[in-house]
C-alpha cells in the first residue's frame, strides 16, 4: 500500500510521526508531506501533495482543517487518490463536504488503529 502522510513530522511526540512509524513497521510504501522537512524517520518527505509520486492508496490528514482545506483540492486534481482519511482532529464539516464535493468518500477515523496499530 501506498499510503501519503500530510502533516508528516520529525517530532515523535506527533501522530503524524507515530503515523509514518507505524506504517513503516507494517512495510507500507510511506511518503511523508512537510514542506519544512526533507527527511521524516528516514525517508524522503515531500513540500508538497503535488509532489508525490503516485499513485496513492491512502491519504492520511493530520493536520488542522483550514490547512486540510488547503490541500484537499490539490489532492482531487491528482486524481490518483483512493482513500481520504481524515484523523481526529483533522476533521470538519467544512472540510468533509469539501471532500465530498471532490469525489472522495472521506473515512473520520484512526488510521494508526485501523492497520492493527497503537498510536
Amino acid at each position: 500500500m501506498r499510503v501519503m502522510i500530510i502533516g508528516a513530522s520529525g517530532d515523535r511526540r506527533k501522530f503524524g510521526n507515530k503515523a509514518v512509524r507505524a506504517y513503516l513497521r507494517q512495510n507500507e510504501t510511506v511518503l511523508p508531506v512537510n514542506p519544512h522537512e526533507s527527511e521524516i524517520e528516514g525517508v524522503r518527505a515531500f513540500p508538497h501533495v503535488r509532489d508525490v509520486p503516485g499513485p496513492i492508496d491512502r491519504a492520511l490528514f493530520y493536520v488542522p482543517p483550514h490547512v486540510g482545506l488547503e490541500v484537499i483540492d490539490d489532492l482531487a486534481r491528482r486524481g490518483d487518490v483512493s482513500e481520504v482519511w481524515l484523523n481526529p482532529g483533522a476533521e470538519s464539516d467544512e472540510l468533509i463536504a469539501r471532500a465530498r464535493e471532490l469525489g472522495f468518500d472521506p473515512i473520520m477515523a484512526c488510521a494508526i488503529v485501523d492497520i492493527g496499530e497503537r498510536p
